[in-house]
């Protein structure tokens, strides 16, 4: 049974307001935030990915309108734009998705000017990881930082890089794929997603935890993780973090080994960019701050950076974990439209150009 929106008084919010709307495999997020980043609005429909690009981009303007006439905001009056934060290959300045892997039916497909057609308003068009990194910038762990990266680790490794208001889409709109950071370059190392050997992603994701810990098992190793393997039950991440959790050596050890690689790609992020901070979000975060298994998980990453990078580096770049979970797209999305809209004013933000080229 699908949820009911979150709605929130608009009245003591800053306008204009803007939508964000996170695109993912699964589910779809819309939110409404004001000029302050303070959510007003929050809803979740299905994607349905596989009905195609026309019926989910016709879905997404639906929702956007619905998103605005449930706090009776006006369009363009009140709402000045929306940002779609949206996986896959994608060429950012002309809006265009190229060939997204967790939607394989929306392949060269007008989005951005789809959405806008869909839905009356303006639309700032941006990766979801990105989208992410700037909500965690605007509102939420980084909000006091200049610049961030932020590592999103579940089945894959994302990055987004943000510095000052600047996001690092790059020259072909691949800027921040930092999962493909090559960690490992033997010939024997293990394959990732994308199809190449040795990427971070292959290393520091719940695919890689995954792999690495039946690896050992059928190499023989003892644990309450080989039991239910042999049973024939599947070994995810939630099960890995459970026996973890419960002292199992081989599931403490594999973690261990993750956070140690995702370390080493953090040092090559920091010794590349120099932000001020290195956020960690996403599903495989082990509870993050609040569980003892994620504050080690954390412990393990930094200790390996403390080890690895640069003295002034170490001592002075902030890792922590993120803050805004789940919301962290579609608030990224709608700042995203923010800067896209300040930069229409003479004193407004750097050109479109500073921000894509950057």
């Amino acid at each position: 049974m699908p949820s009911k929106p979150y709605v929130r008084d608009p009245s003591a919010g800053k306008k204009p307001f803007y939508v964000g709307v996170d695109l993912g495999g699964t589910n779809i997020k819309v939110g409404v935030v004001d000029s302050n980043a303070k959510v007003f609005y929050r809803h979740s429909i299905p994607t349905e990915h596989d009905r195609g690009p026309d019926n989910g981009v016709e879905r997404m303007g639906r929702a956007v309108q619905d998103a605005i006439a449930a706090l009776k905001l006006k369009p363009k009056r009140d709402v000045a734009r929306v940002g779609l934060g949206s996986p896959g290959t994608m060429d950012i300045p002309h809006g265009m998705l190229l060939e997204p892997v967790n939607l394989p039916t929306w392949r060269q497909f007008p989005l951005r000017d789809r959405l806008s057609k869909e839905c009356g308003l303006p639309v700032a068009f941006e990766n979801d990881a990105n989208a992410a990194a700037y909500g965690e910038k605007w509102a939420g762990a980084g909000r006091k930082a200049h610049s961030i990266v932020l590592l999103t680790l579940g089945t894959g490794v994302g990055c987004g890089i943000i510095i000052g208001d600047l996001i690092l889409d790059g020259e072909h709109s691949h800027g921040g794929e930092s999962g493909h950071v090559l960690v490992n370059p033997a010939d024997d190392a293990p394959r990732c997603g994308c199809g190449k050997t040795g990427c971070l992603e292959a290393y520091g994701s719940a695919s890689g935890l995954i792999r690495h810990v039946i690896e050992r098992i059928e190499r023989g190793a003892e644990s309450v993780l080989a039991q239910r393997h042999r049973a024939g039950e599947k070994i995810d991440g939630l099960a890995i973090a459970e026996a973890a959790e419960a002292g199992d050596a081989l599931a403490l050890s594999a973690i261990d080994e993750t956070a140690r690689w995702l370390g080493i790609g953090v040092v090559s992020l920091m010794h590349t960019i120099d932000p001020t901070m290195v956020i960690l979000g996403g599903a495989m975060t082990f509870g993050g701050a609040r569980h003892r298994l994620g504050r080690s998980f954390l412990e393990r990453i930094s200790s390996e950076v403390q080890r690895r990078a640069f003295p002034t580096l170490a001592k002075n770049t902030l890792i922590r974990f993120a803050q805004l979970g789940g919301d962290a797209g579609f608030i990224g999305a709608a700042g995203i439209a923010r800067l896209e809209h300040l930069r229409l004013r003479p004193e407004g933000l750097p050109s479109p150009k500073a921000r894509r080229r950057s």
